[in-house]
């Protein structure tokens, strides 16, 4: 997936391999490794986490969606539960979504930090087609409204996150666009 500023240039890559895909229990459950490169294909950060798919709706965890600063910052020693987005199968123009939230606990050379980010108001605006250089999707557009706080000390940063992505039914998000930028699926291999 290639990382666009908000100039629209590209700004580096993340790349993720998915393994250990396994199903019980009418779950499916896979590891997902992901590694972040900047603009020079310099290593700025790895991270795995899960995907899992039952009852016809696809979960992914939430640190995929932390901003590429936040994500480069969680090379320190950070605690994170799994917290699951949900992208149902079957999506209608209108639908509302389900809000995620996740709290980030990290100890970065002995400064503790908290960061909270909360997806919400989160709406199936519609259907559109998406090409990439990666292929062409059939994808529903949500929009939605983040927020993050990440907190050192006693004083609370806030940042909004509101932005769009597009979701293909059985593969995942292939794009999102924000004011801060936005990625696309590139290459799949």
């Amino acid at each position: 997936m290639t990382i666009y500023n908000k100039k629209g240039e590209p700004g580096g890559k993340q790349v993720y391999q998915v393994s250990d895909v396994s199903t019980s229990g009418g779950v499916t459950k896979g590891s997902l490794a992901s590694e972040m490169f900047d603009k020079k294909g310099k290593s700025l950060a790895k991270a795995n986490s899960t995907v899992q798919c039952t009852g016809g709706v696809m979960m992914i965890d939430m640190k995929l969606m932390l901003p590429q600063q936040q994500a480069q910052q969680m090379k320190a020693d950070a605690k994170i539960d799994n917290t699951f987005m949900e992208y149902p199968v079957k999506m209608a123009t209108g639908d509302a979504l389900k809000d995620g939230n996740m709290t980030v606990e990290m100890n970065n050379s002995g400064l503790a930090t908290t960061m909270n980010m909360v997806i919400s108001d989160r709406k199936v605006e519609g259907r559109e087609s998406v090409t990439t250089d990666a292929g062409t999707w059939d994808c529903y557009k949500i929009s939605y409204k983040g927020k993050m706080t990440i907190k050192m000390g006693p004083i609370p940063i806030n940042t909004n996150l509101d932005g769009v992505e597009w979701f293909a039914p059985n593969f995942g998000v292939v794009k999102t666009q924000s004011k801060y930028g936005g990625t696309a699926i590139t290459s799949i291999k």
